[in-house]
Formats: C-alpha cells, sequence, structure tokens
C-alpha cells in the first residue's frame, strides 16, 4: 500500500470492479489503453488473482477522502527496471491526480532499489507523453506502435 496525498495505492477489491468496468469499459476513453472491453469475470480473475510485480500487477488508485475508485496503475519489474502505466478516470482528469500518483510510486520503488522506470505510449497520447515528460522522462525508443519513456533514477536524484 503506497499513499500520496490525496490517494491510496493499493490492491484491488471485490467492490472496485464495478467502477473499473465503467471506465475501462468506456473505449472512446481508452482508445490509447489496452486491458479493456472485457467481462466482468475477466476483470476480476486478472485483478483480484496472484498478484505479482515480476509477472505485472494491476493495482487500484483511491481518493482516501471519498474512499472510491479513481484510476488504476500497472506495474512491471525487470530486475531494477519498473514498466509502469496509469489510467485515471475521465471524471478526475487534468486535476494532478496522475502526476500525484506516478511521483509516489517512483519515490516508492525508488528507495526500494528501483534504478529505471519505462512506460510505454502511443505516439497519439499527447497527454500521457506530456505527464511522462513533466515527470522527466525522456523518450528512448519505438517498439512496435508505442513510444517507450525512460526515466533514471540518477537523473532525478
Amino acid at each position: 500500500m503506497i499513499t500520496t496525498t490525496r490517494c491510496l495505492i493499493r490492491p484491488f477489491e471485490t467492490r472496485d470492479i464495478e467502477s473499473f468496468m465503467i471506465y475501462r469499459n468506456d473505449l472512446d476513453w481508452m482508445k490509447h489503453q489496452s486491458f479493456k472491453g472485457l467481462t466482468r469475470e475477466e476483470y476480476e480473475n486478472v485483478l483480484l488473482g496472484e498478484q505479482s510485480f515480476l509477472q505485472g500487477t494491476q493495482l487500484a488508485i483511491i481518493d482516501k477522502a471519498m474512499d472510491e475508485l479513481i484510476g488504476d496503475v500497472y506495474i512491471q519489474q525487470e530486475g531494477t527496471t519498473y514498466w509502469i502505466g496509469y489510467t485515471i478516470v475521465p471524471t478526475r482528469a487534468r486535476q494532478g491526480y496522475a502526476f500525484e500518483v506516478m511521483s509516489g510510486l517512483i519515490r516508492h520503488f525508488a528507495d526500494q532499489g528501483a534504478e529505471t522506470f519505462k512506460a510505454g505510449v502511443l505516439g497519439t497520447n499527447v497527454a500521457s507523453i506530456a505527464l511522462l515528460k513533466k515527470l522527466k522522462f525522456t523518450f528512448f525508443a519505438t517498439e512496435l506502435d508505442e513510444q517507450i519513456y525512460r526515466l533514471d533514477v540518477s537523473d532525478i536524484w
């Protein structure tokens, strides 16, 4: 469990699934994302099953004041490199939640020994690219249809 000023990042619970499905199955909102358009059972199998950073895990972003799901993050560990992804519900977009949560995650995992963070983003996802640049990620490479951005902890501390 990781906390930021406004948010709690924790494993998914059964009560989160309905809210998760609402934004994850909004195909217009999720046009830049994968892991969408699934059934409740498919989401539950992934989100409520065994979780491991080495296999990749999805965590819930909870608004602490309202105790409600406002998004999710994906984290996958490869040695001292962490792949990260993020989604915020449309009603909370552009309010600084993604920056707050990603900053908190980066600090948390850097304190645990992470040396590098990577994020893949479609070139058409202008808002996500802007967020990564604000977090001091730099363009690293293009793989398939995604631009890969990278942040070395040594560059920020």
